[in-house]
């Protein structure tokens, strides 16, 4: 288990996730977690959890229909499976995110790229690892955010991944609203463009509240 990081003044902590890897940390209440994609085009999936009650955990349902829009922007309250928020989008330099696409799996990039892509690594199996460090498994896959990923909605309702719009050092700033563990996989995706067909490093910067 991820020990809750003892906050001073300032960075907390700074660590760049490598391309493809998973990543968890417990935030305080208060404290701001920085995603930055430091190469642009670079989706960053992640899932979170009330620290001290892994059963609540991120709901993209009462998200959306708590913020009354299908993305996710400067003010977005990100809410739990019980109603309450768990974390807000601060400050953003992109502009929205996703939370309607899901992450990819091995499943579903042999069913949408053919059975050749079977056996790349997805973000499915990074979840199901890092999960793995805090006492859970993938019955605790739930659906995720998507920072970064652009997947506009056609007036028919379809949902299309298409080139990120992240700019070089694009960041989003989450403010953790109660003690918060955060689960990230660097979307190791080479068959579509939510990476640019290039996985890329992130870093992510935790300071105090």
């Amino acid at each position: 288990m991820s020990e809750i990081i003892c906050a001073q003044d300032g960075v907390v902590l700074d660590h760049v996730i490598p391309k493809g890897a998973p990543w968890s940390a417990v935030l305080q209440k208060g404290q701001v977690l920085r995603i930055i994609d430091l190469e642009s085009q670079q989706a960053v999936d992640a899932l979170f959890y009330n620290a001290a009650n892994h059963a609540e955990r991120y709901s993209m349902q009462d998200t959306l229909l708590g913020n009354g829009a299908p993305y996710l922007e400067i003010g977005t309250e990100l809410r739990s499976n019980e109603g309450r928020v768990m974390a807000t989008i601060v400050a953003d330099s992109c502009g929205r995110h996703d939370t309607l696409a899901g992450c990819c799996s091995c499943e579903s990039n042999s069913v949408r790229f053919g059975h050749k892509t079977r056996y790349l690594h997805a973000c499915r199996e990074n979840f199901i690892l890092e999960l793995a460090r805090h006492g859970m498994t993938k019955r605790d896959i739930v659906p995720n955010v998507n920072f970064f990923m652009n997947v506009p909605i056609s007036q028919d309702g379809e949902l299309a991944v298409v080139d990120g719009i992240s700019a070089p050092g694009g960041y989003v700033d989450l403010r953790a609203e109660m003690d918060l563990l955060v689960v990230i996989s660097n979307c190791p995706q080479l068959n579509n463009p939510c990476n640019g067909f290039n996985p890329t490093p992130i870093r992510v910067i935790i300071r105090a509240g």
